[in-house]
């Protein structure tokens, strides 16, 4: 070696600090909720995020109003204010029906998009 002693992590890239331009007004952050929309409408994935909110809504919902169905029923789709449910058992299936107009009127104070109506089935394995 010629002279020159190497330190550790000399090799390494530095981080350079960033410059405060007094000028400059800092960019306000922005939170990952808000920017969801308008990246999803650039990408033409409203729908997909649309449907994504209802089942996290449905999910919320169901673990208030009726725990024991968590696990055994899930949101497979929505269309024109019509959530689709399917249930794994029939009695499972029953029971969302008995309580649907619980369960509609507090979904649709949790999701983000209107639901109308909730369509059961019970799901052929």
């Amino acid at each position: 070696m010629s002279g020159s002693t190497r330190r550790p992590g000399d090799d390494k890239p530095r981080i350079r600090p960033m410059s405060r331009d007094p000028d400059k007004k800092p960019r306000g952050l922005e939170r990952i909720a808000d920017l969801l929309p308008q990246t999803a409408r650039e990408f033409g994935l409203e729908e997909q995020l649309e449907q994504a909110r209802a089942a996290a809504a449905w999910l919320e919902v169901l673990s208030e109003r009726v725990p024991a169905a968590v696990g055994a029923c899930r949101l497979a789709g929505l269309s024109h204010g019509v959530a689709t449910i399917e249930a794994d058992e029939p009695i499972v299936a029953q029971e969302i029906r008995l309580r649907s107009s619980e369960l509609l009127a507090a979904l649709r104070g949790t999701a983000g998009t209107p639901i109308r109506q909730l369509r059961v089935s019970t799901r052929h394995v």
